[in-house]
C-alpha cells in the first residue's frame, strides 16, 4: 500500500517506512490506497449473524452450503432484553427464570428441529429441501474477503455498540487478525490492539 501511494515519488517507492504516510492518507482521506491490498478471513458463526455479515456487498464471501453438506451443529444463545426505547440495543440483565426458560425452549426447539432433519435426510429429502426444517441458529463457516479499505470500514461500522451482541464479537475477532496481519496499518489507525 505504500509503495502504491509513492507512485509519483519513484525514487522513494522502496522506502519500508510506510506507517507515518498511511497515517496522512487516512488524515486527508486518501482512501485509494488502501484498496491496493486484500485480507480473508475464515468465520465460523450462526446462519442469522451470517446474513448480517454478507449484507456487506463491498466484501466478497464463500459460504457453506447447506445444499450439499448436512449441518453439523446447532448453537445456542444467551438471550438479552430488548431496550424500550432502541430497536438495535439490548441489555444482559435479564432475571434467571427467564434465562432457564429460554434455554429449555432452545433445547426443544433445537432437538426437535435436528430429529426433523436427520429424518428428512433418511428419508431420502434432498438436503437443499430438508434444510428449510433448520433454525436460524445452525452452525455455517463462511470466507469474507476484501479490501483493507472495506475491513476498516467494517471493523470500525460492526465494533460500535450498537451491532448485536454476536455480530459484534464477530467483528472483534477480525479487528484482532487485522491487527496481527497488518501491523503497520493498524498502527496507522491507532489501533494499538484488537480491545481498541
Amino acid at each position: 500500500m505504500g509503495y502504491c501511494a509513492r507512485v509519483s515519488n519513484p525514487a522513494n517507492q522502496e522506502n519500508p517506512k510506510v506507517a507515518g504516510l498511511l497515517r496522512y492518507c487516512i488524515k486527508n482521506g486518501h482512501w485509494s490506497v488502501f484498496e491496493m491490498a486484500d485480507l480473508c478471513i475464515e468465520i465460523q458463526t450462526t446462519r442469522s449473524i451470517s446474513a448480517q455479515i454478507t449484507r456487506h456487498r463491498s466484501m466478497h464471501f464463500q459460504e457453506f452450503s447447506q445444499r450439499y453438506a448436512p449441518v453439523q451443529n446447532i448453537e445456542r444463545v444467551r438471550p438479552r432484553r430488548q431496550d424500550p426505547s432502541n430497536r438495535q440495543s439490548s441489555h444482559d440483565d435479564l432475571p434467571p427464570e427467564t434465562l432457564a426458560w429460554f434455554d429449555r425452549a432452545q433445547e426443544r426447539h433445537f432437538s426437535e428441529a435436528q430429529q426433523l432433519y436427520d429424518q428428512a435426510l433418511s428419508k431420502g429429502i434432498a438436503k437443499e429441501s430438508a434444510r428449510f426444517l433448520l433454525p436460524m441458529a445452525s452452525a455455517t463457516t463462511l470466507y469474507m474477503k476484501g479490501t483493507v479499505r472495506d475491513w476498516i470500514h467494517y471493523i470500525n461500522l460492526r465494533t460500535d455498540p450498537g451491532t448485536q451482541a454476536e455480530h459484534r464479537a464477530v467483528a472483534a475477532e477480525c479487528k484482532r487478525i487485522f491487527v496481527e496481519q497488518l501491523p503497520v496499518v493498524a498502527e496507522a489507525l491507532a489501533w494499538a490492539s484488537a480491545s481498541t
